[in-house]
């Protein structure tokens, strides 16, 4: 990172002032890692406690400098994206992040909303928590997955919460609780192993009863799809149903068409063999291999996430959510260049890069689309889907109602992708009143 201080011809104070520099910023980081974690409580503390975000200037500006004197690697040799992010595109990302981005502006977008911590199972958990004006509304309860925060779900919450506003109607109106998974963001990182998606299931019942709810609905993609589909099979008192927009509804009879059987691939139609091709080609072209990473060494993987914000931007931009981002080229787009930085220096500024990647490792071997893995058959409430068409699983029907006991809504939207709801947040509230307005 930058030019050797030591130089022939220089002076030994120049060395001194480097390494003394260099001290002082490891305390400086180090200082600023501690204070942008929430108040740690005691394992036996159920209370719930306001929260408000607010990382030191000192945080701040150690993300800028190091943005700043980031070393970059070479030119890729290829036309797209297929090696990478590339170095062009990602090179104006980091120049914007490191000079006109202002995270005091994201964190007014997350202080805009009711925050709170409690300790369940001996982690801190961060959540929003925003009521809704309109009677009767469904208190909802909403995961997100990796590399995603609640960040991604801010533009989700007016829609859900005062739909009146937003072409629906009173009675379609939430209570929304978005909580920021263990070691993601501002929650707490796990000391232990054993962070399972049915352990962090329990613990999301546990905070829906603790908020007062006896009746709920839970929404999840990504990671958070397996979660609300562990929460289905455990079917703790109060919960309604889920939806998900990532289902697990790989079968086995899927799974041999994906593996290039032939009578599988015969029995479906060609919608479905289309979805097939499309799944295994993205999948054969190396999109999943940072999963395969971070589900084997999350602690390797993260060291240089942990050293280099650039670094963890463009180990990010790999997934497939951001196949189509513009990288704020468009103004149009959302989300918006401040909006995924938002989210980036989220992980940077609370050091949750090797926390977060441990997801992958917890549940290691239990792929999110697989039936098999995630049990699907098990899940004892009701279940509602949604298939975005640039999703690289494009759920079909027949698959989903094969894989579920009890499939009560399922749609195909016009539009949209891994991050729906962060990209058509009305479309998406609209998918999720029309998913549970019978629960009503």
């Amino acid at each position: 990172m930058g030019t050797p201080a030591i130089q022939s011809g220089r002076a030994r104070c120049s060395t001194v002032r480097l390494a003394a520099y260099a001290i002082a910023l490891v305390m400086s980081v180090s200082h600023s890692v501690r204070a942008a974690q929430p108040h740690r409580a005691a394992a036996d503390d159920t209370s719930i406690r306001p929260f408000r975000a607010h990382v030191p200037d000192s945080a701040i500006a150690d993300m800028r400098r190091r943005l700043q004197m980031t070393r970059w690697p070479d030119k890729e040799t290829v036309a797209d994206a297929s090696q990478g992010a590339q170095l062009a595109r990602l090179q104006e990302l980091v120049r914007y992040w490191g000079t006109d981005y202002d995270w005091r502006r994201g964190e007014a977008k997350l202080n805009a909303f009711p925050q709170f911590t409690t300790n369940i199972d001996g982690v801190d958990i961060h959540f929003i928590h925003v009521k809704s004006r309109h009677p009767n509304a469904m208190p909802l309860i909403i995961t997100h997955g990796w590399p995603g925060s609640v960040f991604e779900q801010l533009k989700l919450i007016g829609p859900l919460t005062d739909p009146t506003k937003y072409g629906g109607r009173a009675e379609d109106a939430f209570d929304v609780v978005i909580p920021s998974l263990p070691g993601f963001g501002f929650s707490g990182r796990p000391t232990d192993a054993g962070w399972s998606l049915e352990r962090i299931g329990g613990a999301w019942a546990v905070l829906m009863s603790r908020l007062g709810y006896t009746r709920y609905v839970a929404q999840g993609g990504d990671w958070g799809a397996g979660i609300v589909e562990a929460m289905g099979r455990q079917a703790p008192p109060g919960l309604l149903a889920i939806h998900t927009n990532f289902p697990a509804v790989i079968t086995a009879d899927v799974g041999a068409a994906l593996g290039g059987d032939k009578a599988a691939l015969a029995a479906m139609s060609e919608k479905e063999r289309a979805a097939v091709k499309d799944l295994g080609d993205y999948v054969g072209s190396g999109g999943l291999t940072y999963l395969a990473m971070m589900g084997a060494r999350p602690q390797a993987v993260a060291y240089g996430l942990t050293d280099s914000p650039a670094g963890l931007a463009g180990w990010m931009l790999v997934h497939s959510g951001f196949t189509k981002w513009s990288y704020g080229m468009d103004p149009r787009q959302s989300p918006s260049r401040d909006d995924v930085l938002d989210d980036f220096s989220l992980y940077w500024l609370t050091n949750t890069a090797a926390s977060s990647a441990r997801i992958y490792w917890e549940n290691r071997g239990k792929n999110l689309t697989s039936a098999g893995d995630q049990k699907s058959a098990e899940v004892k409430v009701p279940v509602a889907i949604t298939v975005f068409p640039d999703e690289i699983l494009r759920a079909q029907e027949s698959w989903a109602r094969h894989a579920f006991p009890k499939v009560i809504y399922f749609h195909e939207a016009e539009r949209g992708g891994h991050f729906a709801m962060w990209e058509y947040p009305e479309l998406f509230a609209s998918e999720l009143r029309a998913a549970f307005r019978s629960l009503r």
